[in-house]
């Protein structure tokens, strides 16, 4: 279905929980945050009857995501059922890599097309300070695993923020020198626990590239939100997301839906509509969620007000 801007909404987002086994600087309070009621999320039942009914409308590609995905029992079920929807062809999860390890093997057989992981530096010490707990080790055999099985492309979601990881950037750049991997740079967002931060760590990925002059820009492949480059000779390649400084909202195909109901026509807009009160009306429920991708904004505002307008943050809504 395409928004009252022309753009073609395909892509559904949905965090199944706000809770969280690590505690990102940018993302989660240091003590973590109040567990919801179990009443208050989505049950895997009502996720799917949304994900029947946005497919109707268009949807083919689905990404569970959190907080983190894993902690959640039978999230392999849940990819299960999904894959057996005939017009979703594309289903990832972002995770932290944490549990994915020993997770792999069976998500993949569930259904699970590729993945996402969070990775923020290469570095032992300041992963234990920037996740504040979790084991670097674990993240890289999770990765390593991935790749072995299959669930390709591996993608590697890295935060740049000034003073902590830019000076890694090399280093994660050799990754891909022989690791079939895309490492994604991605701006950091004043939204949530991010905003304490925003001023003193944010930094451009223009920065980055203008002293690396070797980087070749791929041309020929298609991305909605990241700018692909490679090294020479490199099995992988690099991305860089820029939704501040370089923002995509006119190729934006995307809606999320958090873990208590409400949709979100974009990650920075105030808006939401909750669908868990048409849950048992499955034409008031079609209707809301058409009005939703219809009416989606064109665009968001940090630029121009240095702040998102997210009621919600980050782990609530899913990165």
């Amino acid at each position: 279905m395409r928004d009252s801007h022309g753009r073609n909404i395909n892509y559904l987002r949905i965090s199944v929980t706000d809770r969280c086994n690590l505690r990102c600087i940018y993302c989660m309070p240091e003590l973590g945050v109040e567990s919801l009621k179990h009443t208050d999320i989505l049950r895997f039942e009502e996720i799917l009857k949304i994900v029947r009914i946005s497919e109707t409308l268009g949807i083919n590609k689905i990404r569970y995501t959190g907080g983190e995905p894993l902690v959640m029992t039978d999230i392999d079920k849940l990819i299960y059922e999904t894959s057996k929807l005939q017009g979703i062809n594309d289903i990832a999860i972002t995770t932290n890599g944490i549990l994915l390890a020993d997770m792999a093997s069976d998500l993949k057989k569930a259904g699970l097309k590729r993945v996402n992981v969070s990775l923020d530096t290469l570095d032992p010490v300041k992963f234990k300070n920037i996740t504040r707990l979790g084991n670097l080790d674990k993240v890289i055999e999770s990765i390593d695993r991935c790749i072995i099985i299959g669930l390709k492309p591996v993608k590697i979601n890295t935060v740049l923020m000034r003073g902590f990881n830019d000076t890694e950037f090399d280093d994660f750049l050799d990754l891909t020198r022989e690791m079939p991997v895309e490492i994604r740079f991605i701006e950091l967002m004043p939204i949530g626990e991010g905003i304490k931060i925003y001023d003193k760590s944010k930094l451009s990925f223009m920065e980055m590239l203008k002293n690396h002059p070797e980087l070749i820009k791929i041309e020929d492949e298609k991305s909605s939100t990241a700018q692909l480059y490679k090294l020479p000779g490199a099995k992988g390649k690099i991305g860089f997301i820029s939704p501040v400084s370089h923002k995509f909202c006119s190729d934006c195909n995307k809606i999320r839906l958090t873990s208590t109901g409400t949709i979100k026509p974009c990650l920075h807009s105030k808006e939401e509509i909750n669908l868990r009160q048409y849950l048992n009306n499955e034409e008031m429920l079609t209707n809301a969620l058409k009005q939703v991708i219809f009416n989606k904004p064109l665009e968001h505002h940090l630029e121009e007000e240095k702040i998102s307008r997210s009621e919600k943050t980050m782990y609530q809504i899913g990165g």
